[in-house]
C-alpha cells in the first residue's frame, strides 16, 4: 500500500474517510488509486483539489462501511468495489455493521492489489460468465434464526463466500486455534479464494497445465476425499519441505490458492515497505525472484519486531525452493491473465 496524505500534510490511511488532524473529508478514487481530500458541495457532490467531482458510495452514506468514490457521471449508487457484493450482513443487527466494515476493508485491500497488478476484475452482474461476486453470509453459529445451517468460506462458480464470523476476532481466533493454524485473517481468506477465481478464468494451454501438475500435482484428484483425509489425519509430517502452509498440502487446488494468496501478500507488503523507505525499490520494479529475496529478509525483520513486543510472528511461513518455484509460476500465470485474448 502506498502512502497517502491529506492536503494539510497529515498522513492518512486507506480506510480513512476523514483526516484526524484537520477533519477534511477523504475518499478513495479507484481510477487514480489515491486517497483524495474533498470539499463537500451544496448539491451533495464531493470535489477534489483538482476540480474533479464525485459521489460517495451509498454503502458509505447509509451504512458507514465504505470510503470509495464513484464518478459524478456514474449512474450506479455503489462504488466500483461494492458492485461486486451479492449478499451482505443484515444491518438491522448492530454487531453486523462492524463485521461488514471489517469484511469490506479486507475486500478493498484485495481489490487494490489486484488493480495494481493489472488483473482483469469485473463484477458478475455485468459479466455472469467471467465475473466475480461476493457473499458475506451468516449461519447458525452467528444467528439462532438459521438453525442447522453451516456456511463454509470458499469459492464456487464465480462467487467467493465468506462466513461473517471471520470478521469477529474471538470467533476467528477460536477457529484458528481449533484448526491449529498459524495465520487466519479476513484478508488472507479473500486473497486465497481469489486464487480459485482466477485459475477458473485462465484459459490454460497444455504446456501451462503440465507445468502446474509438475509443481502442484493433479488438480483433478478427488477434492472432497482429499479434504476429508486432511481434516481427519492432518498434513503429512514433511509438509514444510514442499508447501507454504499445512493446508496447501490438502489438495493441488488448495496449494495453488495458498501460493496465489501469498504472492498477493508479498506484493502488498513490499509496496508498503517501499512507501516507508524500508526497501529501496517498488515491487513493480523487481522481478519475482528479487521480490522473494527481499521478502525473505523483510519478513525476518517483521517477525523479530513482533517477538520483541511479545506478539506472534507476523509471517510464520518459510519460502523454500519448492515454494519459490510455485510463486514464480503464479507470476507467470498473472502475466497470462493480463494478456488480452
Amino acid at each position: 500500500m502506498r502512502q497517502h496524505n491529506c492536503r494539510c500534510g497529515n498522513q492518512v490511511f486507506f480506510e480513512n474517510s476523514h483526516c484526524v488532524a484537520c477533519g477534511a473529508r477523504l475518499g478513495f478514487d479507484p481510477a487514480s488509486m489515491t486517497i483524495l481530500t474533498l470539499d463537500e458541495l451544496d448539491n451533495g457532490l464531493l470535489q477534489s483539489l483538482d476540480g474533479r467531482r464525485f459521489h460517495a458510495c451509498n454503502n458509505g452514506v447509509e451504512f458507514d462501511v465504505c470510503n470509495w468514490l464513484r464518478p459524478e457521471e456514474s449512474g450506479h449508487p455503489l462504488c466500483f468495489a461494492c458492485q461486486f457484493n451479492r449478499t451482505v450482513p443484515n444491518q438491522q443487527l448492530p454487531e453486523n455493521q462492524y463485521r461488514w466494515r471489517r469484511l469490506e476493508e479486507g475486500k478493498k485491500r484485495l481489490f487494490y492489489t489486484l488493480l495494481q497488478l493489472g488483473l482483469p476484475l469485473v463484477d458478475g452482474w455485468r459479466d455472469p460468465e467471467n465475473g466475480l461476486l461476493l457473499d458475506f453470509i451468516e449461519d447458525a453459529r452467528a444467528r439462532e434464526i438459521y438453525p442447522e445451517t453451516f456456511v463454509s468460506t470458499g469459492y464456487l462458480g464465480g462467487v467467493i463466500t465468506i462466513n461473517t464470523l471471520e470478521a469477529d476476532d474471538v470467533a476467528r481466533e477460536s477457529a484458528r486455534s481449533e484448526l491449529n493454524e498459524t495465520y487466519r485473517t479476513v484478508l488472507g481468506h479473500l486473497r486465497h479464494e481469489s486464487g480459485h477465481y482466477y485459475w477458473a478464468r485462465l484459459d490454460a494451454g497444455s504446456a501451462v497445465q503440465q507445468e502446474f501438475r509438475a509443481l502442484f500435482g493433479d488438480e483433478q484428484a478427488d477434492y472432497r476425499r482429499a479434504l476429508d483425509r486432511y481434516y481427519e489425519n492432518g498434513p503429512a509430517a514433511d509438509w514444510r519441505e514442499h508447501y507454504i502452509s499445512a493446508y496447501a498440502s490438502a489438495h493441488p487446488s488448495e496449494d495453488w490458492a495458498e501460493s496465489w494468496g501469498h504472492y498477493l501478500h508479498i506484493y502488498d507488503a513490499l509496496e508498503t515497505a517501499a512507501a516507508h523507505r524500508i526497501v529501496d525499490r517498488w515491487p513493480a520494479q523487481m522481478d519475482m525472484a528479487t521480490r522473494i529475496g527481499e521478502w525473505r529478509q523483510l519478513s525476518i525483520t517483521l517477525n523479530e519486531l513482533n517477538r520483541s513486543i511479545g506478539r506472534r510472528d507476523a509471517y510464520p511461513f518459510v519460502i523454500n525452493r519448492q515454494v519459490e518455484a510455485k510463486l514464480l509460476f503464479v507470476d507467470k500465470v498473472m502475466g497470462l491473465l493480463r494478456t488480452p485474448g
